[in-house]
């Protein structure tokens, strides 16, 4: 039977047709397919056990931890507070370890089924690959990936192995995070964190071509690293750009015994300092000090005292504090704007304020809690930023606290009152 030129010449259009729409399936759309307004991060690692287990089910599973405690009922609980979506940490390093190795294909099925739950919820979910430092419970954190080629070539398979495990999600509902809070590049002249960068995105937008990544700068993912990347070098429209921010740290981590030599000393302040009593903020001042000239090292007490004094002078007034708590919001808006990105496309991915340290007896006032989460949130909103607010439990705990125990109600019932 002979073909006819009309027939071929719509065979050839019909053919490039197709071509071209699972061409245009295949790239990112373009403005990110995720939309997220208000979110709060689930816990990770709070009961998490050591490496030394990891080849035990009933240690590892179900994954991620927060599953143990917060079932769909509460998931539903969470939206009906206000959360349109929930930032998930997923710790990369039982997927890099080999003691959890025969569990590796369940952890993503895990990570899969978790997502879905979160969904079903009604929530939508930012799937955040957090690396922790590593320790005398655990052989590869951070330090390690950042510091070991090979090794951060594998944290690379494990990140395109997660993206093919969540591509075929809703797009509109989930969204993947490349890397939580790289260290790296906070010294002057240091730039390896773009390069790498670029190679996290495209590990990730090889294998998820219609989910929206979460990308951020180096240094702790601060607005400051942030501001440091050429967005051009990531011709990408389906992205959102993220940033940390716990300022003032003076207030926000008071009692922390993991952040570093001085803060651990450092309770009983109020938040705003300011619309605190004299009275009251110097016998706050004066129980600090005290306490700095009790137990820090005797050559580190001056120093320590010093620094005190430096850091409640440059938030003791309104317009001292507004300032400080600003200021990242003003550089990221900046580079927003001078890079064309809208700012609905900027996630203020974590901020918070401790409740407790595990063991301490001092409990933050919840009222001074309540106070900076809405001060972040009005910050945040202002510039047409979305949200996450850390954390579900633990030490800066707004839903639990520790143990499953309740915390105040005065952060959510702030929340519920939202517009």
């Amino acid at each position: 039977m002979a073909f006819r030129p009309a027939s071929i010449k719509a065979r050839l259009l019909r053919i490039l047709l197709l071509a071209a729409m699972a061409v245009a399936a295949a790239l990112p759309a373009g403005a990110a397919t995720f939309e997220a307004r208000r979110g709060l991060n689930l816990d990770i690692w709070t009961t998490w056990p050591d490496e030394s287990r990891w080849d035990e089910e009933a240690a590892l599973l179900p994954f991620p931890e927060w599953r143990r405690t917060l079932d769909e009922a509460g998931l539903a609980r969470l939206k009906a507070d206000g959360f349109d979506f929930l930032r998930m940490p997923v710790d990369p390093s039982p997927f890099l370890a080999g003691t959890s190795a025969r569990f590796h294909d369940r952890l993503y099925d895990e990570v899969l089924e978790s997502a879905r739950m979160i969904n079903r919820a009604g929530l939508k979910v930012i799937v955040d690959l957090h690396l922790f430092p590593a320790g005398s419970n655990r052989s590869i954190g951070m330090g390690q990936v950042m510091d070991d080629p090979a090794l951060f070539d594998r944290y690379l398979d494990v990140l395109r192995r997660m993206a093919t495990t969540l591509r075929r999600e809703d797009p509109a509902m989930l969204a993947l995070e490349l890397m939580n809070e790289p260290v790296i590049d906070c010294e002057p002249g240091d730039t390896a964190w773009p390069d790498r960068l670029r190679r996290l995105h495209a590990a990730a937008r090889a294998s998820a071509t219609r989910l929206t990544l979460v990308l951020s700068g180096g240094c702790w993912g601060s607005a400051e690293g942030l501001a440091r990347l050429d967005p051009a070098a990531i011709p990408d429209d389906n992205l959102l750009w993220s940033f940390h921010s716990y300022t003032p740290f003076l207030l926000t981590h008071q009692g922390a015994t993991w952040a570093g030599d001085f803060i651990p000393h450092v309770t009983g302040l109020p938040f705003p300092l300011h619309e605190a009593s004299k009275p009251e903020l110097n016998a706050a001042l004066e129980k600090i000090r005290a306490t700095i000239r009790a137990e820090a090292p005797l050559l580190r007490r001056a120093g320590l005292l010093a620094y005190l004094d430096e850091q409640v002078a440059t938030i003791d007034t309104a317009q001292k504090l507004d300032a400080v708590m600003g200021e990242p919001f003003r550089i990221a808006a900046a580079w927003a704007e001078r890079h064309g990105i809208d700012p609905r496309h900027l996630l203020l991915g974590e901020f918070g304020m401790i409740r407790q340290e595990w063991n301490s007896a001092y409990v933050m006032p919840p009222q001074s809690r309540a106070a900076y989460y809405r001060a972040m949130i009005d910050l945040a909103e202002a510039h047409g930023f979305s949200w996450s607010m850390w954390g579900y439990g633990g030490a800066f705990g707004v839903v639990e606290e520790f143990e499953g125990r309740e915390a105040e109600a005065d952060v959510l019932e702030m929340v519920r009152g939202l517009r």
